[in-house]
């Protein structure tokens, strides 16, 4: 009976995670709701708003390079709690900031403390699963993302209207703090949890593979080492080219709904609450299609595989975006692309802590990231080219439609890509 019912408690480790994810995102999205109201207050224009951005984006990709080894030095318990208090502080100390510069500054810090929460989650689903759990576990940790994106878009202009910005950024920073007391009660690795039953431990570790891998010498793995690997690399490759798409989601599409169907972002939005559930649903289904796939007697990496080209070709639609005569119909093709991209950056995710082993996951997710933040850092420049360029001439919405277009095609270059680079992503031995 045990065997068949090893018990639950690594469901309530992806809790811990997902609440934690949604914080960091409902962090990260604030600026891009206030956005009309801080460029009216502070004078910024489209070049000053990508700076911003840029600042975030620069410091993420910094900050990834460093947390993923440091918490595969570390651990993960510690590496989360320090990620939590970093960017929970500069959050609130966007209330206090009276420049342009200083929007920049602090920003930057966000960026440098919330790039601990994906090399620290990642890791902890690696310790706490068997593979043929990871991608459906991850999906939904990472659907936090989008709830932190649903939740913002209606928290944050009721305080806005009743409390003004300064305490938009004050409430929603100090939330990190609460989570952080369940966290120091109610996480451990495997190894030293005093809960965690003997058949849910030895069900954790039924992957052959980890077995193998985890015998032996457990030296700390140098990233001189991962990038000799073609495998990094195709992990590398996916998130760079797909990861500003997200961003661009995540920091543009409000002024994109307010500027093209004149959408009042002082009020409660219900497209973008649509849009950013339909991510919800990409997330954690993108997720269990892999698993399922897994679960039917399909191999790993044929089925994550599958999955993502399936995604790929699910963003291509969002191209048509420029034929939307209504805000309903734009809402329909960004919802479904965003959707997409979560279901693919599930799948993504979980092929690292397929290919490599536990004691580098953190590395590897921390040089993919980075280099997706990388890619994040330059994307807004295109941004804001385009837009600035577009909105002098009198029709902004030539520049999203631009933009759209790249969007649709990101996807299917990076499957290919990784395609070409890993044909067969076999698994890693360090």
């Amino acid at each position: 009976m045990n065997e068949t019912k090893p018990g639950n408690y690594r469901w309530v480790v992806v809790a811990l995670l997902f609440f934690a994810t949604t914080i960091n995102y409902l962090d990260r999205q604030i600026i891009g709701l206030l956005k009309p109201t801080l460029a009216a207050q502070f004078h910024w224009t489209e070049i000053d708003y990508k700076n911003i951005v840029k600042a975030f984006t620069a410091a993420y990709a910094i900050g990834l390079l460093i947390f993923g080894n440091f918490i595969d030095k570390i651990g993960t318990k510690l590496g989360y709690t320090i990620s939590i208090i970093m960017w929970s502080l500069a959050a609130m100390l966007h209330a206090i900031v009276k420049s342009t510069l200083g929007f920049g500054i602090v920003r930057a810090g966000l960026g440098l403390g919330e790039s601990g929460n994906f090399p620290s989650a990642i890791k902890a689903i690696a310790e706490w699963f068997p593979k043929r759990e990871r991608a459906f576990a991850t999906g939904i940790f990472n659907s936090g993302a989008n709830i932190g994106a649903v939740v913002a878009p209606i928290i944050v202009p009721w305080i806005l209207g009743v409390y003004g910005w300064q305490m938009a950024f004050l409430i929603t920073g100090a939330i990190g703090f609460i989570w952080l007391i369940f966290w120091v009660i109610f996480y451990q690795i495997p190894s030293k949890h005093k809960k965690l039953t003997a058949a849910e431990y030895e069900f954790i570790h039924s992957d052959s593979e980890e077995v193998v891998i985890n015998t032996g010498e457990e030296k700390k793995v140098r990233w001189v080492q991962l990038l000799g690997i073609r495998q990094t690399w195709t992990f590398v490759v996916g998130k760079f080219l797909t990861d500003p798409i997200w961003y661009f989601f995540l920091f543009w599409l409000p002024s994109y709904f307010s500027s093209t169907f004149n959408l009042d972002l002082t009020k409660p939005s219900l497209p973008l609450v649509i849009v950013y559930t339909a991510t919800t649903v990409g997330s954690i289904g993108g997720g269990y299609l892999s698993s399922w796939l897994i679960k039917i007697g399909w191999p790993i990496f044929r089925a994550r595989k599958t999955a993502m080209l399936i995604f790929a070709f699910c963003v291509v639609p969002i191209i048509a975006a420029r034929f939307a005569t209504n805000i309903w119909q734009a809402v329909a093709l960004i919802g479904l692309a965003a959707a997409a991209h979560q279901a693919w950056s599930a799948s993504i995710f979980t092929t690292a802590s397929d290919m490599f082993p536990k004691k580098a996951i953190s590395s590897v997710v921390g040089l993919g990231s980075m280099a997706g933040a990388v890619g994040g850092f330059f994307f807004p420049d295109v941004i804001g080219y385009i837009l600035q360029t577009n909105k002098d001439a009198g029709h902004i919405v030539v520049g999203y439609n631009i933009i759209f277009s790249i969007c649709g095609c990101a996807y299917l270059l990076a499957w290919i890509l990784m395609h070409i680079l890993s044909p067969k992503m076999k698994t890693v031995k360090l």
